[in-house]
């Protein structure tokens, strides 16, 4: 029986239109969202959707090479496998990172370091967890992916010192950016790397390229499908140094048993051939990125092997700085060549004595005289004829007391006293004892063993003050050059030749004569000229306490500076050697000697013991705790040689 209109209840009819207008409204919504969804707003889905499968990735730069003198590579760049994850691509990033850490067998880094560097890059951008990782770990985490959504590898350049430590302190260490590189350069990305020290510091502007970028497929877990666009990234450039390896090597060997530095320059131009510190440290450990430990090891080392003791170490520079007394007095007509002053051992002045190393005392000497057996009693009257500003002045003149310039960063500018430094460092009147100390290089005098190089480089190439200089060149990538540097000439002192000519001549027989205090740094067929100094730690007042019965840090530092030949000077040369314990003519110039005549072999053809070298296979890492080593790929390990009697004068020296 079928009900009619009429007989159907009002209320049921009501409700019947009432909810078929309701399916009517929601349809049409629907629809309407539908049409808006595919057909209004489909270039957004759609690039929603791709952008979901395609990542833009950025591809850092591979940095410049940093090579020596000769060409050879001393900074260079080596394929290494990063663990990365991607913040996006898992859902739990601590137990991801424990569980990669786990299955990769490395130490799970610090969740809080993570989320903080997460915060500050996009969520799709990756984040790198472990650095350089072993073929196993790849073999590991490409074959086990998918437990561990997010995580995956990259191929990228490492920086690597295939020489290890050596000219670490020229070289320097890149480290990643911090917030305050990024705020100073907005270039640099979060996980970029960027020279901290050293010439990667310095020369950080040619060194770093531009980065370049790849379009990316990934599929649902962030994996790496194929790369569909790349832009590709421009190399740095190489920075081109003075330096050479093979004079580099040998410096630092002939330290190898000591602290100091050794400091070589060409006297002509201001070049730096060498420029040796000891201890030192491996720069391959900042570049795989310094754990804590190994980094609270190098700050708190005793020994302190991250100073550059070249340029930041200041010493006393002992009678070495009576070169810079000599000139003063000549130039100012204090004392001729002729003037002769009573060595007895000693020097009464005021109410004490002051003593000449020589106890018995030299006897009558002359300038010449004086300067070739470093007469203490000679230039105490000298200096107290002269006075210590017009001191100061000369040293001044002679580059003490300010930075040399060289473009690395940190360096010193050592301390030249005046009447009016004291008065406003100590509120106090200048005494006249107080300059005879600072006549013989003791007292307030300090200076680094650069400068010193360079004082001496002065004597030998007539009174021009040039900016120590130690890169050459810089060449893009395919060898053209981009940038050369000339010689930078700080100032042209100018000295009476006469007062050149006799102190060079001293010099001369400071190692040519018989009793002249340098005769270590003798060579047999080229005329070396020098100074030696000691330079004391331990002020022992009436007493004399022997060297072997004072602790190893109170012992005096020796000094060494030379050039040659004399007539026609090729390098100049200071050697400091820290807590000797013995003068500079006994630990110092043997030094020089040895790293001089090495030079002329090198630059004459002359057959020397030296075997090529090549870089170590496995290099010590300089850490006050446990010795660590690095791996580097290279060839055989190799040293040079140095010559047998030295070796064991060093050890004797050292013992």
């Amino acid at each position: 029986m079928r009900l009619t209109n009429r007989e159907a209840p009002n209320e049921l009819r009501r409700r019947v239109v009432a909810a078929g207008i309701f399916s009517l409204v929601v349809f049409a919504i629907l629809g309407a969202r539908l049409y808006a969804l595919q057909v209004g707003e489909t270039e957004r889905w759609s690039s929603l959707a791709e952008n979901n499968r395609i990542r833009l990735a950025r591809i850092p730069p591979t940095r410049g090479l940093i090579l020596d003198a000769n060409g050879d590579p001393l900074v260079d760049n080596r394929p290494a496998y990063d663990v990365v994850i991607v913040p996006e691509d898992t859902r739990d990033m601590e137990k991801t990172l424990a569980q990669a850490s786990e299955l990769l067998e490395l130490p799970t880094p610090s969740i809080d370091a993570i989320r903080a560097a997460a915060r500050k890059r996009p969520a799709y951008e990756g984040l790198v967890i472990h650095r350089d990782v072993d073929w196993s770990s790849v073999v590991t985490l490409e074959t086990r992916q998918l437990e561990i959504p997010g995580v995956s590898l990259e191929v990228g350049p490492l920086r690597t010192y295939p020489y290890g430590p050596l000219a670490s302190h020229v070289l320097g260490y890149v480290g990643e950016v911090t917030q305050t590189d990024l705020e100073a350069d907005e270039s640099y990305r979060m996980g970029d790397l960027i020279g901290k020290f050293g010439s990667e510091r310095a020369w950080e502007r040619f060194l770093r390229g531009v980065a370049g970028g790849q379009q990316i497929e990934v599929d649902s877990l962030g994996r790496r499908l194929r790369v569909l666009s790349r832009v590709p990234e421009t190399i740095g450039s190489s920075v081109v140094l003075t330096i050479d390896r093979r004079l580099q090597q040998f410096a630092e060997q002939l330290l190898e048993d000591h602290e100091g530095a050794i400091v070589a320059l060409r006297p002509s131009t201001g070049e730096v051939l060498a420029l040796a510190s000891r201890p030192a440290f491996d720069p391959n450990v900042f570049a795989r990125g310094i754990q804590r430990k190994e980094w609270d090891g190098l700050v708190s080392a005793k020994l302190d092997p991250l100073s550059n003791r070249a340029l930041q170490g200041q010493y006393p520079p002992g009678s070495t700085f009576k070169i810079v007394t000599a000139m003063a007095a000549l130039e100012e007509g204090a004392v001729n060549p002729f003037t002769r002053i009573f060595c007895g051992g000693a020097y009464w002045f005021g109410n004490r004595s002051y003593r000449c190393w020589k106890r018995g005392g030299h006897g009558s000497m002359n300038l010449h005289d004086a300067l070739v057996q470093s007469c203490d009693v000679y230039f105490y009257q000298v200096g107290s004829r002269i006075g210590v500003d017009t001191i100061a002045e000369y040293a001044h003149k002679l580059g003490l007391g300010v930075p040399t310039g060289i473009d690395l960063t940190h360096e010193k500018g050592g301390l030249i006293p005046t009447s009016e430094w004291k008065r406003k460092r100590f509120n106090e009147r200048w005494y006249p004892g107080e300059t005879l100390s600072v006549a013989i290089g003791q007292g307030y005098v300090l200076a680094t063993p650069l400068q010193m190089a360079n004082l001496i480089a002065m004597v030998a190439n007539g009174g021009v003050r040039h900016r120590p200089q130690y890169v050459n060149r810089i060449e893009s990538p395919s060898g053209e050059v981009l940038e050369q540097y000339d010689p930078h000439v700080v100032e042209k002192v100018e000295f009476k030749r006469s007062t050149l000519h006799q102190i060079r001549e001293a010099l001369r027989d400071v190692v040519n004569s018989p009793r002249g205090t340098g005769k270590n740094a003798l060579l047999p067929n080229i005329d070396v000229g020098g100074k030696t100094g000691t330079s004391q730690v331990f002020k022992m007042g009436r007493n004399v306490v022997k060297t072997e019965h004072l602790a190893r840090h109170l012992r005096d530092h020796a000094w060494f500076v030379a050039f040659a030949p004399v007539d026609d000077p090729e390098i100049a040369i200071a050697v400091l050697v820290e807590h000797a314990g013995k003068g500079g003519g006994a630990t110092a110039a043997p030094l020089a000697h040895d790293l001089a005549d090495f030079y002329f072999a090198l630059t004459r053809g002359r057959d020397y013991r030296y075997v090529e070298a090549a870089p170590s296979r496995k290099v010590e890492v300089a850490n006050a705790a446990k010795p660590q080593r690095v791996e580097i790929p290279a060839a055989k390990p190799q040293r040079v040689e140095i010559p047998p009697e030295t070796r064991e004068r060093m050890r004797a020296l050292a013992g």
